[in-house]
């Protein structure tokens, strides 16, 4: 069971959104929220498990919010010879308590050669991860709203995973999968804008930003996915529940909503957020081959980045969207155990 690797030299990133899952539809679905000190009691069981598979550093994330406090506690009152976990240091770096803490984080971690980076939050964080860093693999735990992207694992499995990779016991070819994104582009009398979108991007009627989180289906014109997993709650529950489409088949979905009752092919009852089923006018839906950009035709509005509004455009500017395959890894956690207990690498010998 020993690292191929020497220990001190194996480093992964921990970035956890403090505030991940405290959007408005939270609010509107009363839906349960994760405290801080869950949120410590994630990493600390990641960090024990990490350091007993080998790894010997852990870069975090700071927050303003109580996750580096808590933990500080925690860590302080580790016994000098109990060696459970890894040596943890905090990035330097000016906190915002902003999306541009993780892209920052990100960025750093990547820069001090973190072998993978394991991320807490929804839909959103895991974004602005991958947005930075397409070429760390990253492994998702969902501590957000909507979250179609990360799934829900045990911490413990998914450090499990991680350090077996990190380490060089799983070669990426059996550690790792490869997943789709949409580019949004934005090209326009002003400039370009780009973007990406990693479950979906959504256009909206609306014209402001405003609370960020979207779930009004009523302003809906069209949404583009590229997964639809039925059992999803979310935007992409739309798509789901009309075509599923795989994280791994090299498609998308593209599904166009009704705007008036001639339009309509039929209306879909989707969960929009946590014990919310909204109706849904559907005019039409097709697959999304790769590499071939969808063009917006609505005049002017906002496009929602995984469930987020991020881009407001005009009538003179052109939105497509394009499904990229093999856009960046993960660690495949079942795969990854599946191959550990084939090798015997858990196996110890007496």
């Amino acid at each position: 069971m020993r690292s191929s690797q020497n220990s001190d030299e194996v480093c992964v990133g921990i970035i956890a959104n403090p505030v991940s899952a405290r959007d408005i539809r939270r609010v509107i679905a009363n839906a349960s929220n994760l405290q801080i000190a869950e949120r410590v009691s994630i990493v600390l069981r990641l960090m024990s498990t990490l350091k007993s598979l080998g790894v010997g550093r852990v870069l975090v994330m700071p927050d303003k919010a109580g996750i580096r406090a808590l933990l500080n506690r925690h860590l302080q009152r580790e016994r000098p010879d109990a060696d459970l976990f890894p040596a943890v240091e905090f990035l330097d770096m000016d906190v915002t308590s902003t999306v541009e803490d993780t892209f920052t984080a990100a960025r750093l971690m990547r820069r001090r050669g973190v072998r993978a980076l394991i991320v807490l939050g929804g839909d959103g964080t895991h974004r602005a991860v991958v947005r930075e860093v397409a070429d760390v693999p990253i492994a998702g735990l969902s501590t957000g709203t909507n979250n179609a992207f990360p799934e829900l694992r045990e911490p413990t499995l998914v450090a499990m995973a991680v350090a077996l990779h990190a380490t060089g016991r799983i070669p990426a070819e059996h550690a790792l999968a490869w997943n789709k994104l949409l580019e949004v582009s934005i090209d326009g009398p002003n400039g370009s804008r780009r973007d990406i979108a990693l479950v979906d991007a959504v256009i909206s009627t609306e014209r402001c930003i405003g609370a960020r989180a979207v779930w009004k289906t009523d302003q809906l014109t069209a949404a583009y996915l590229t997964f639809a997993d039925p059992t999803a709650i979310g935007l992409s529950a739309i798509g789901g529940l009309l075509m599923p489409v795989d994280r791994r088949e090299p498609r998308g979905l593209a599904v166009q909503l009704a705007s008036d009752g001639h339009a309509k092919r039929l209306d879909l009852r989707a969960p929009i957020a946590p014990g919310m089923l909204l109706d849904v006018p559907i005019s039409s839906w097709t697959a999304m081959p790769p590499d071939e950009p969808f063009e917006v035709r609505h005049a002017g509005g906002i496009v929602a980045l995984d469930g987020e509004r991020e881009l407001p455009f005009d009538s003179g500017e052109r939105v497509r969207l394009t499904l990229r395959v093999n856009a960046f890894p993960t660690v495949d956690i079942p795969r990854s155990l599946h191959f550990a207990a084939r090798q015997g690498l858990l196996h110890t010998v007496s």
